[in-house]
């Protein structure tokens, strides 16, 4: 079965991972989830992840997700883009996620970077998700 949102079922198995309190959560495997991925370790929301590769070279990643004080450290992650409604943002209107304590993710001509990351780079482009 094909999946038509990649990144929003990433989203949402990463969410009910962390609802169930599980610490590790697989998805299938892509360049633009890698590159998600990366940001959300980078800014500190997981602990890290690691290719895993099956039977028939199928691809996983694997995601290890963190906690602190038994508490998940990504308390909200939303999709904002969707492939029914592509959200793009300048580098002016880029939102600012909890007043910084979030990061938007965001998809630029220069890459997958968080919102600050664009903001330095003075770059607009898709926002695909919100994380808090």
């Amino acid at each position: 079965m094909a999946i038509s949102d990649p990144i929003g079922d990433m989203i949402t198995r990463i969410r009910n991972a962390h609802i169930r309190r599980k610490t590790r959560v697989t998805t299938p495997a892509s360049k633009l989830r890698g590159r998600v991925l990366d940001v959300l370790q980078s800014e500190g929301f997981i602990r890290g992840y690691s290719m895993v590769e099956y039977e028939g070279g199928k691809l996983e990643y694997d995601i290890e997700l963190k906690y602190f004080d038994g508490e998940p450290v990504i308390r909200k992650i939303e999709r904002v883009s969707k492939p029914g409604r592509r959200v793009y943002a300048s580098v002016r209107t880029l939102p600012v996620v909890n007043n910084g304590l979030g990061v938007s993710i965001v998809s630029t001509p220069k890459g997958v970077m968080p919102d600050w990351q664009a903001r330095e780079e003075n770059v607009g482009g898709e926002v695909l998700c919100r994380v808090f």
